[in-house]
C-alpha cells in the first residue's frame, strides 16, 4: 500500500505508519503482504483482518499453553 489516496480520512501511508509502529512497541514480527487489489479501502480492510486474524491465533490457549516457537527453533 504506497497510494497516497485517503481511506476515508486516513491516508496509506499512515496506515503502514500505524502498522510497523504497532509491531515495532509490540516487540512483534509482523508481516503484512498485499498481493494484490484495486480499492485502497478494501485493501486496508483486509490487512487489519488480516492482521487481527492472526493475533487471535497467537493468543489462542491450547491446553496449558500458549503457542510458541519460542525454545523450540534450533
Amino acid at each position: 500500500m504506497c497510494v497516497r489516496a485517503p481511506v476515508d480520512e486516513v491516508a496509506t501511508e499512515n496506515i503502514v505508519h500505524f502498522l510497523r509502529s504497532f509491531a515495532i512497541e509490540g516487540r512483534m514480527a509482523l508481516h503484512v503482504d498485499l498481493i494484490r487489489g484495486d480499492n485502497d479501502h478494501h485493501k486496508a480492510e483486509s490487512a487489519f483482518k488480516a492482521v487481527a486474524i492472526a493475533l487471535r491465533a497467537a493468543v489462542t490457549v491450547s491446553g496449558d499453553a500458549v503457542p510458541s516457537t519460542k525454545g523450540t527453533l534450533t
